[in-house]
C-alpha cells in the first residue's frame, strides 16, 4: 500500500532523495529553456531548446555503465551519498551561471546535473529490490514514476517564476541550493545495502563496459524486450516535453501557460501511474503497458490533427484563455490522455525488469536499460532538432510519433514475455 511505503525507513528517504534531485534538474532545464523561448534573440530557438534536452540525457549513454558497476561493487546508499554531496556544488555552478546570465555556464551545470543523475540512476531503481518485497515493487515504482513528475511539474513552475520578467536570480540561487542540499540529507538517511558483488572489479574503460552491459542485456531476452519498451517510453517523454513549450507558444500561451500545460501533463502522469499500480495489485501485468502503448499513439496523433494547420499567435495570453479556445482545449485533453497513457504504459515494465534481473547484476542491469534509454533519447532528440532545423512543424512530429507508437504498440503485443 502506498501509504506505508511512503512512511517506511526502506523506501521514504530514497523517494524524498530522487524527488528532490528531480526537482533541481528540471528547474534548472525549464528556467534555461523559458530564457531561450522567451527573453533571448537567439535564432533557431526550438531546435536549442531540443539539444538542451540532450545535452542533460547524453551522460547517461557514456556513464550509466559506470554507475552501474559502482552500485554493485559498493553500498548503494553509500555511493548515493556521496554523488549527491556534489551535486550541491554543481547548483551552485548553476546559481553562479543564472547569477551572470551566461547561458555557457547553465549548458555547463545542466551536463554536470546530467552525470551526476547518469550515475544515481541505477542506484534510484537497482535499490529497490533490495529494500522491498516483490509486491511492493509496482507501488513503489508508480510512487517513483509519479513523484518524479510531480518533480518536474514543481520545478518547472518554480523555473517559470524565476525566468519570468527578466529572471528572478536570487531566487533562483535560494530554490537550487536549498534543493541540493535536501537531496543530500535525504542521501544520508537512505539504509545501507551492503555490497551486491563485492569481487567486481570497477572497469575504468568505459566503452568495454557499457558494451559488456549491453552484451549482458542483450542475452536474456526478457530483460532486452523490457529495456526496449522502456526506453521507447522515455524518447516519446523527452520529445513530447521539448515540444510542448513551442507548440504552446504556437496557440498564444505565455510562460505561465506553458506551466499549466505541463501542469496537466505531469498531473495526469502521475494518475496513470497510480492507476497501473492499482491494476497490478502486487502483480506484473504486461497488458497494460499494450494498452498504455496503443493509446499513446492515439494521442499524440490527436495533438497533430489538432494543431495542424494553426496559425501562430501574434500575441501571448495566460493559462484561461488558451485552454478556453477549441485547439488549446482539445490539446489540454489530448496531452492529460498521452500523459495517463504513459504512466500506463512504464511501471509494469519497469517492475518487471527489477523482478527479472538477479540480486548480483541488478544495479547493472538497470545500468544498462539506461544506456538504451539514453541512446534512443539522445538519437531522438537530435533527430528531432535537425527535423525542425530544416522545417519539420510541431503537429507534424507529433503525428510522427503517434504512428510510430502504434507500430511499437504492435512490436508489443506480438513479442511480449509471458509473467510468472
Amino acid at each position: 500500500m502506498p501509504a506505508p511505503l511512503l512512511l517506511s525507513r526502506q523506501f521514504a528517504p530514497l523517494f524524498w532523495c530522487q524527488f528532490f534531485a528531480a526537482f533541481n534538474d528540471n528547474f534548472l532545464k525549464t528556467a534555461l529553456v523559458f530564457v531561450i523561448l522567451f527573453q533571448s534573440s537567439i535564432g533557431n530557438s526550438e531546435a536549442l531548446i531540443t539539444f538542451a534536452s540532450a545535452v542533460f540525457i547524453a551522460p547517461y549513454f557514456f556513464l550509466s555503465a559506470l554507475g552501474g558497476e559502482l552500485a554493485d561493487r559498493y553500498d548503494k546508499a553509500r555511493v548515493a551519498q556521496r554523488l549527491k554531496f556534489v551535486e550541491i556544488f554543481v547548483a551552485a555552478l548553476a546559481a553562479w551561471g543564472y547569477v551572470r546570465n551566461s547561458l555557457p555556464l547553465l549548458f555547463a551545470a545542466l551536463f554536470s546535473f546530467g552525470v551526476l543523475a547518469a550515475l544515481f540512476g541505477p542506484i534510484k531503481y537497482g535499490i529497490l529490490p533490495d529494500h522491498l518485497r516483490r509486491e511492493q515493487l509496482p507501488s513503489a515504482n508508480a510512487l517513483v514514476e509519479g513523484a518524479t513528475f510531480v518533480a518536474i511539474l514543481l520545478g518547472t513552475i518554480a523555473g517559470g517564476i524565476a525566468a519570468r520578467h527578466g529572471g528572478d536570480a536570487r531566487l533562483f540561487a535560494a530554490l537550487i541550493m536549498a534543493f541540493a542540499i535536501a537531496c543530500w540529507i535525504s542521501a544520508l538517511l537512505i539504509p545501507a545495502t551492503g555490497e551486491g558483488a563485492p569481487q567486481l572489479n570497477v572497469s575504468i574503460n568505459i566503452a568495454t563496459s557499457t558494451l559488456a552491459m549491453v552484451r549482458h542485456l542483450r542475452a536474456d531476452s526478457r530483460l532486452w524486450w523490457g529495456a526496449m519498451v522502456i526506453s521507447w517510453f522515455w524518447l516519446v517523454g523527452i520529445v513530447v516535453l521539448s515540444l510542448l513549450p513551442p507548440l504552446i507558444k504556437t496557440l498564444g500561451g505565455n510562460e505561465e501557460t506553458v506551466t499549466a500545460y505541463l501542469a496537466v501533463f505531469t498531473i495526469a502522469v502521475g494518475a496513470g501511474s497510480g492507476l497501473a499500480a492499482a491494476i497490478a495489485r502486487g502483480r506484473i501485468v504486461l497488458r497494460t503497458t499494450l494498452v498504455g502503448a496503443v493509446l499513446l499513439g492515439v494521442f499524440a496523433l490527436d495533438v497533430g490533427i489538432a494543431t495542424l494547420g494553426v496559425v501562430p499567435a501574434t500575441s501571448s495570453q495566460g493559462p484561461i484563455a488558451v485552454i478556453a479556445s477549441a485547439p488549446g482545449a482539445r490539446v489540454a485533453a489530448a496531452f492529460c490522455g498521452l500523459a495517463i497513457a504513459g504512466g500506463l504504459f512504464i511501471v509494469p515494465a519497469f517492475a518487471a525488469v527489477q523482478v527479472w534481473s538477479g540480486a548480483d547484476h541488478r544495479a547493472r542491469t538497470i545500468a544498462a536499460v539506461n544506456i538504451l534509454n539514453a541512446a534512443f533519447m539522445t538519437g531522438g532528440t537530435i533527430v528531432v532538432a535537425v527535423m525542425q532545423k530544416f522545417g519539420a512543424t510541431v503537429p507534424a512530429l507529433f503525428l510522427l510519433i503517434g504512428v510510430t507508437t502504434l507500430c511499437v504498440a504492435l512490436a508489443i503485443w506480438r513479442t511480449m514475455p509471458k509473467t510468472d
